[in-house]
């Protein structure tokens, strides 16, 4: 059966300009393209996982303008359940991004509606009770992700949390994370541990299993009373990064819910990042199951040319 999935988080158009280089302040450059994305780092998971084959709800917030209802439709047509997401008077988060030609991305998050999911309906609470797994992340106010962490832990329902956008992040809510997936900056900013091995060490006196995403260097993965364990990443060429971290989770959650071990389940999971970096957008790069599963054969097919070579 496909594991049951529930994100609460953040969903946001995205507003994406595309430039050689991007400005310095006080700079002003021309852009040779703009689009817009649905986007937002809890719908991208969403999105990400339902593509990946799992059975996904989301708990969010959108606003009243067009962008709340042009990102409903986006979440439906990739089969995330809207049932939860919530329509409140205002705007819609905005994510106001810049890439350039190397793929590298900045950002600017307007919140909008999703600055409004502070607390739990008895349906959110309903709905993470019956899970598989909850995604977190920290684009919404911390109070209601501090919420749902612990009525999660309370139901036995394991939680993954993408501490994103880096900041201080409350104990109450490391005590209630089994799985936190940092990138290498948010790692260090967590813990001042430049070296990614020292900061994933340092995290499990917080949680017992961290993966700290390395961008093209892979990830790697670190449990409490265990050998860490690095998986690389395929070389690939970017078109654009963004998303690609909400990807990894996506796919991860997918497969740990099927209940692969950890070394496949990163090797997947990181197999459909290198496939969303080649593609412009957010959630609209994000890879479905059967191409994840065509990577992953791909690539066991070159290291088995390569070894032959050897």
């Amino acid at each position: 059966m496909a594991p049951h999935i529930v994100v609460l988080g953040s969903t946001n158009m995205d507003l994406v300009a595309y430039v050689p280089e991007a400005p310095r302040r006080g700079e002003t450059v021309t852009g040779r393209a703009f689009r817009t994305f649905p986007g937002g780092k809890g719908a991208n998971q969403a999105v990400a996982a339902a593509r990946a084959g799992a059975t996904v709800s989301m708990v969010g917030a959108v606003g009243t303008d067009a962008f709340g209802t042009q990102l409903r439709t986006a979440l439906e047509h990739s089969g995330v359940d809207t049932d939860l997401l919530r329509t409140v008077e205002g705007t819609t988060g905005t994510a106001h991004i810049v890439v350039d030609d190397d793929g590298g991305n900045a950002i600017v998050v307007v919140p909008g509606a999703n600055a409004t999911l502070t607390a739990l309906t008895h349906g959110d609470e309903a709905l993470i009770t019956s899970a598989d797994l909850l995604l977190l992340q920290l684009e919404v106010p911390l109070d209601g992700v501090v919420a749902a962490a612990r009525h999660a832990r309370e139901h036995g329902v394991r939680t993954v949390l993408t501490p994103a956008p880096a900041q201080p992040v409350p104990p109450e809510l490391l005590d209630a994370t089994d799985l936190l997936v940092p990138n290498e900056h948010e790692a260090a900013a967590l813990t001042g541990a430049a070296d990614p091995h020292a900061a994933a060490h340092a995290l499990l006196d917080r949680v017992p299993e961290v993966v700290v995403t390395l961008g093209a260097e892979g990830s790697l993965y670190a449990a409490r009373g265990a050998e860490p364990v690095t998986v690389p990443a395929p070389r690939v060429t970017a078109v654009d990064t963004t998303g690609a971290g909400d990807t990894f989770v996506g796919a991860l959650a997918v497969a740990l819910g099927e209940g692969r071990p950890m070394p496949a389940a990163l090797a997947w999971a990181t197999a459909a990042a290198a496939l969303s970096v080649r593609r412009p957008g957010a959630a609209a790069s994000m890879p479905y199951r059967a191409e994840i599963d065509a990577e992953i054969d791909a690539g066991s097919g070159a290291r088995a040319e390569a070894a032959a070579d050897r």
